[in-house]
């Protein structure tokens, strides 16, 4: 895990500058506080920050090999196998990522299909004098893109492109609607007017400052579900379940995981017991809020019944105050996802003992777990519903203008879903593989773990396990109302104690209800906020914030507040300082 950036100008423009260069780099020290590295080639230079997990002692990038040069952020997990295939090829380190050098200098392009990984990769090839630009088809690790005077420039964050001057720190209006109403945006556009993503999967090949072509690789089968009986099903997924987590667990440091008391992470769990002589240490958070989730003693019970070491740590409103501007200062690109809060924490909790944690993000899209699966894939006049179709604002009018076209990129991934012969099922589960997950758990996931330099690794997104579950039949994820059917049926047969077909709570945090015991107080400071005063009615947003009456009153004043912090950070470039009161008095 790692940070990456460079600059890919034209022939026409002067060579890289130093002091830019010494900004993009240095804006991602905290993706990789163990080391630094750069190559500058003409009018090419790749940068690096290295968080050291797999060979800790010559696995310092960038790597060469005959004309070709990389950078990479992210973990190769199947690097060995991916050695053993390259016969006569003499590596110089032991590391993870050099292998994908020699892949491209014999596949070209297509490199990126033998890689089973999450990963963001440059590779700078200096004969042709080509950059090539690659993330994983899952979406796991960010990357990203921007057109700039003289040509181009890419980065692991956007913070850093805006730090380093290249990019205006100007806020894209359609990027707005779609994130105060979805919580997150979708697409290649970024918030940032003139930062792109590179989407999940794609390659682009540039050249002289310009992007020569682009290549995208689809995890997701577009084939119809498959024949299988239940039994056949269960022997593959463990079959499958286990060869992921024991390539997710390779690594030269210590490790851990999170455990919430879901049916996820207790796989997670159960299959790392198995594969771990010591006793695996887990870690779990829960709130002091009355009447808030807590999964912990769930957790516990679960960690009891595998031996795991288990670690919880309580989250309270105290500290959120205290933290939540460093917290929202992390989410470069915005997702208004309140879990952000107990994954900062538990990242700075679990940096204390391990530098690597696995997780369960990715569960509920594969396996087909959240409940709007079911309302998407029944007949309108049965209760069917459309999934993201209502915005968090439509039923709190404090916006100076309703938003009109906040649901368009959604609507074009749903098409693009639907394509092939894929059941409504597995096209509602793409349809969320394609935005939510990417940019918005994933997203969530690696900037509260690089905040504090630590490795999070997704297990389910493996291409094995998609293989072996997304084309289950339907019935063996969603029966009835309950998702996920084939992973609970394999839990209650491998960790009876995790109770997997016990009713599911469903994981909320408590902001609500700690921003309707200070709504009086913040209300005034969220409105006279620059970003917020632009967007929404002062008078109205006071009221809000001093008669939260329902859930979604207290969702919309979570959203102002999170842009309010995230405005003054991303777009006015005020440094983080003080804890909450302090940041919104400091206008």
């Amino acid at each position: 895990m790692c940070g990456i950036a460079g600059l890919i100008l034209s022939s026409g423009a002067a060579p890289p500058d130093p002091a830019v260069l010494s900004k993009l780099i240095g804006a991602l020290h905290h993706r990789g506080p163990d080391g630094s590295g750069h190559a500058v080639m003409g009018r090419v230079a790749l940068l690096h920050n290295r968080l050291a997990i797999i060979d800790l002692v010559t696995g310092d990038q960038p790597f060469f090999a005959g004309p070709a040069t990389l950078v990479a952020n992210g973990e190769i997990y199947n690097y060995r196998e991916l050695r053993d295939s390259l016969p006569g090829v003499n590596f110089a380190t032991n590391s993870d990522c050099e292998p994908p050098l020699h892949l491209w200098l014999r596949d070209g392009a297509n490199y990126a299909k033998q890689l089973r990984g999450m990963y963001g990769i440059a590779i700078h090839e200096r004969v042709h004098r080509t950059v090539t630009l690659t993330r994983d088809p899952f979406g796991i690790k960010p990357l990203y893109i921007a057109s700039i005077d003289g040509g181009l420039a890419f980065a692991s964050e956007p913070q850093a492109l805006l730090e380093a001057g290249l990019v205006k720190r100007k806020v894209r209006a359609a990027a707005l609607e779609e994130l105060l109403q979805l919580q997150f945006t979708t697409g290649a556009d970024t918030i940032f007017d003139g930062i792109q993503r590179v989407l999940p999967g794609e390659t682009i090949t540039c050249a002289n400052g310009h992007i020569l072509e682009r290549t995208r690789i689809d995890p997701i089968p577009a084939a119809p579900p498959e024949d299988i009986d239940e039994d056949a099903a269960m022997q593959r997924l463990d079959r499958a379940l286990m060869e992921s987590v024991d390539l997710h667990q390779r690594s030269d440091v210590p490790y851990g995981m999170f455990l919430s008391g879901g049916i996820d992470s207790a796989t997670l769990l159960t299959l790392m017991a198995r594969l771990n002589d010591e006793p695996v240490l887990a870690f779990t958070a829960g709130f002091d809020a009355p009447g808030a989730t807590d999964e912990r003693e769930q957790a516990a019970a679960i960690a009891r019944a595998t031996g795991a070491r288990h670690e919880a740590i309580e989250v309270t409103e105290a500290m959120v105050w205290r933290h939540l501007p460093e917290i929202v200062a992390a989410m470069d690109d915005p997702t208004m996802d309140y879990a952000i809060i107990p994954s900062w924490f538990l990242a700075r909790r679990a940096r204390q003992d391990v530098k690597v944690v696995l997780t369960g993000e990715g569960g509920d899209e594969i396996f087909g777990g959240y409940k709007r699966y079911r309302q998407a894939t029944l007949p309108w006049w049965r209760g069917g519903r459309t999934m993201w179709a209502t915005g968090s604002f439509d039923k709190v009018p404090v916006l100076r203008s309703q938003p009109v076209g906040w649901r368009d990129g959604m609507a074009a991934a749903e098409l693009r879903a639907a394509e092939g012969r894929r059941s409504p099922l597995a096209a509602a589960q793409a349809l969320d593989m394609a935005d939510w997950l990417p940019h918005d758990l994933l997203l969530k996931l690696d900037r509260c773990m690089m905040a504090h330099a630590i490795e999070g690794r997704t297990p389910f997104l493996d291409s094995g396990v998609m293989a072996a579950a997304f084309r289950l039949p339907d019935s063996m994820k969603l029966r009835g109302s309950t998702g996920k059917w084939i992973l609970r049926r394999w839990l209650e047969k491998n960790q009876p104690a995790a109770r997997p077909f016990a009713p599911k709570t469903g994981f909320t945090v408590p902001v609500g209800e700690w921003i309707k015991a200070q709504g009086h107080r913040l209300g005034p400071l969220v409105a006279a906020q620059a970003g917020v005063a632009q967007i929404a009615h002062p008078d109205k947003v006071v009221a809000l914030f001093r008669d939260i009456r329902r859930w979604r009153h207290g969702f919309a004043c979570w959203k102002l507040l999170f842009y309010a912090l995230w405005h003054q950070r991303h777009i006015m470039n005020l440094p983080v300082s003080g804890d909450v009161w302090q940041a919104l008095s400091a206008r």
